[in-house]
């Protein structure tokens, strides 16, 4: 493949940085996490967002957490129609075969991808209305939420939807049949979070008051 270039030379620094420092200072518990496998307490489901820093927001160290991200960390419906599904796939695998006891959404301040949508939904993004558009079907996921939040102040709206955005994954979650079970079985709790990026704030969805509380 002609087009495939090296790695920059910063990266390479970065590693091999990495590699004369943190590896060498912990390689026993490094090669031990290779031979024996991960066993991740909990999966995370966050942001493709380079400002969203999982392991750095709750202090895990390596093979603490399933992570898996993507744009504006959805969870599409369950939906086994053969086609390709990574998310889902992740989802299924963290469950079904780590046995994770926990399913964190983690949602975040001035998402890009939930932007997306609210400008589709509000027409100001047509281009994302295209079939041939996998950011715009991607939100579609999303679409139910901006109906909820339409009404409010425009300066309200944002966070409002970066939350539904949250919610709409933890609703879908449960769509999934081992999902379902895993809970019922009391095997399995979901978490819905987000993330205040640039205050350093975190808030959990209380389903008691139907309400996001500050942590």
């Amino acid at each position: 493949m002609q087009f495939v270039r090296p790695l920059p030379g910063y990266l390479i620094q970065r590693f091999q940085g990495w590699r004369a420092t943190t590896y060498q200072e912990n390689r026993a518990w490094y090669r031990r996490l290779a031979a024996s496998g991960q066993h991740p307490r909990a999966m995370v489901i966050s942001c493709c967002d380079s400002r969203v820093h999982v392991t750095s927001i709750f202090g895990a160290d390596e093979g603490e957490f399933f992570i898996h991200r993507n744009v504006a960390n959805l969870v599409p419906p369950y939906n086994p129609d053969g086609e390709y599904h990574g998310t889902s796939a992740a989802v299924e695998y963290a469950v079904s075969s780590l046995g994770v006891a926990h399913i964190v959404i983690l949602g975040h301040s001035n998402c890009g991808g939930v932007k997306g949508c609210h400008d589709m939904c509000s027409g100001l993004a047509p281009e994302l209305e295209a079939k041939s558009s996998f950011v715009g079907r991607w939100m579609d996921i999303l679409r139910p939420g901006y109906t909820r939040v339409a009404h409010l102040d425009a300066d309200q709206i944002m966070p409002a939807l970066e939350k539904e955005a949250v919610l709409i994954s933890l609703e879908n979650l449960l769509t999934f049949p081992f999902v379902k079970e895993a809970v019922e079985d009391e095997r399995l709790t979901l978490h819905g979070l987000w993330t205040d990026t640039g205050e350093g704030g975190l808030e959990y969805y209380d389903p008691a008051h139907n309400a996001f509380v500050a942590v």
